[in-house]
């Protein structure tokens, strides 16, 4: 009995640290774009970007339009340690990569049968208020792709 008590503590701390270390993550949260502050290139738009933690990984949902302007929404769950995970409802993915610099910056590559299609930089600011996403690569409709969008924590 006492093996099984020590067991479920350590169950318990366990949990309870992984829930701490996700309360850290400054990407966390959900993000609204601000396009004010954002130079949108003609790819895609992600109005709203989720990132939650699902296990141990993250969950990334993004929602806004694509480069006709037609309703989007794309999920990835992965780990941000550089390996492709598949993506769905992206047009121009099948796969995304991400990979953390340092606590508050990633970088990505989205895939399309094994060939890059768009690269970025994603930074959160030191107040962790502010995500900015640099992008660069090609679109769907084969047009080049130069963006920087600027997201405010909701």
């Amino acid at each position: 009995m006492r093996a099984r008590s020590i067991v479920v503590a350590l169950a318990v701390c366990l949990v309870a640290a992984a829930f701490c270390l996700a309360a850290d993550d400054p990407f966390l949260g959900t993000w609204k774009l601000n396009e004010a502050k954002s130079k949108i290139g003609n790819g895609p738009k992600n109005t709203s970007v989720v990132y939650e933690a699902a296990g141990d990984s993250v969950k990334i949902t993004t929602d806004g339009t694509d480069p006709k302007g037609s309703p989007a929404h794309s999920e990835w769950t992965g780990k941000f340690d550089g390996k492709d995970y598949p993506v769905t409802g992206d047009s121009n993915a099948d796969a995304r990569a991400y990979k953390k610099v340092d606590a508050r910056t990633l970088t990505f590559e989205n895939k399309k049968g094994g060939k890059a299609t768009l690269t970025g930089r994603i930074t959160v600011s030191a107040d962790g208020k502010t995500r900015t996403v640099h992008l660069s690569g090609t679109g769907p409709d084969g047009q080049k792709v130069d963006s920087t969008n600027v997201y405010d924590k909701q």
